[in-house]
């Protein structure tokens, strides 16, 4: 009896097959597979490379969306300004969304250049109020938190510390939205203008502000605080703001921006558009109208580009020629100046656009020498 209850127990006991750590799988293989081992069979051939016959193009990786054009790249930023920014922005931990949002014209900006009268025209754009956003746009690389970490009670100081030391022309002060503080850090940046007008009182500041969640009583702390531009970007047309920009971001309050800004007695108010997001034609002619009710002076074309694959997709690259149409369109409706280009952002050459164009032109309507910057604010009462 004991012999058959053993027996049984092997019989029943469950079985196990010796095979290889990765064993062959009966499942068949995936198109994408398949595909990919067609390209490989369909491919150069060793011997066709060593003969040096080989194709004109072999195709890698994603072929489906647009390609980045020539003129979308830019080369390595060096230099010393560049090095001397980068050095000082470390040392007092400050940060520039030149880095943050990863743009392309870095190395172009923060080297500038020096025009006839002396002045150097190097730009920088430095992000107050730390390097975490509370919002999350869908076209911007910057970090994103509900509870950014406190702001830094040094960094008006600092800030106005490192710009002195620079010798720009021109600085933009941007930040990232704070939603978490109760006047949006409207205090802070306010604080910080009047801080850099008091070690360099010759430096032209704009100030690239978020929309205080619509608050015009913050608005006009930033507007009062001394600075020669005030900017904020409205990013593209009405009908893609729901698709482009944060839920908390519309393009009505961004035109109370503006305009409240305006009526603070603002001398230059400024705003920026993203190209190939999936914008019409008459969608930007009707964003442009609005934007002249309320009376902005600047505004700049700009090509958006993909930060990462986490990001909104590239509708298109729009070809040089077209930025130049909508260059001429917005002359024609107005607008002070409007730089136009693949590579602009809405400080790119800031210094540059704004020193050698509009004080220039500026010139030519008073008959008058190209006036100082620490004069702006008496050739802005004269004009």
């Amino acid at each position: 009896m004991a012999t058959l209850l053993k027996f049984s127990h092997i019989r029943n006991a469950p079985r196990y097959t010796r095979s290889l750590a990765t064993a062959s799988s009966s499942v068949p293989a995936s198109p994408s597979r398949i595909d990919f081992a067609k390209s490989l069979e369909n491919g150069p051939s060793l011997d066709e490379f060593i003969s040096g016959e080989t194709p004109e193009r072999v195709v890698l990786g994603n072929s489906k969306g647009p390609r980045l054009p020539a003129f979308l790249k830019t080369s390595i930023p060096s230099g010393a300004s560049f090095n001397k920014i980068k050095k000082d922005l470390r040392g007092l931990n400050l940060h520039t969304v030149c880095e943050e949002a990863r743009c392309p014209n870095i190395g172009d900006c923060w080297g500038g250049k020096t025009t006839a009268e002396g002045r150097n025209t190097a730009t920088a754009t430095i992000m107050l109020m730390g390097d975490t956003c509370t919002r999350g746009c869908r076209f911007c690389s910057v970090k994103t938190s509900r509870a950014p970490p406190p702001l830094d009670i040094h960094e008006p100081e600092n800030t106005a510390e490192a710009v002195s030391r620079w010798g720009l022309g021109y600085i933009v002060l941007t930040s990232v939205d704070r939603d978490d503080l109760a006047d949006g850090g409207a205090h802070h940046f306010a604080e910080t203008i009047r801080k850099i007008k008091q070690k360099a009182p010759h430096i032209l500041v704009e100030a690239l502000t978020g929309d205080f969640a619509g608050s015009l009583e913050h608005v006009s702390l930033v507007a009062k605080s001394g600075l020669d531009v005030y900017a904020h970007n409205v990013e593209t047309t009405e009908e893609l703001t729901p698709f482009v920009r944060d839920r908390r971001a519309t393009f009505r309050q961004s035109l109370r921006v503006l305009e409240h800004a305006k009526k603070e007695g603002v001398q230059i108010t400024k705003t920026s558009i993203m190209l190939g997001v999936g914008e019409t034609s008459d969608q930007l002619i009707a964003a442009l109208k609005e934007l002249r009710k309320v009376s902005v002076d600047v505004v700049t074309f700009g090509q958006y580009m993909r930060p990462t694959k986490r990001h909104m997709k590239v509708d298109r690259y729009v070809e040089p020629s077209e930025f130049e149409h909508w260059k001429k369109v917005a002359e024609d409706m107005g607008f002070l100046y409007v730089a136009s280009g693949p590579l602009v952002r809405s400080s790119y050459k800031a210094g540059e656009y704004y020193i050698e164009n509009v004080l220039k032109q500026k010139k030519l309507e008073l008959q008058e020498p190209i006036p100082t910057a620490m004069h702006l604010d008496v050739e802005h009462t004269n004009a």
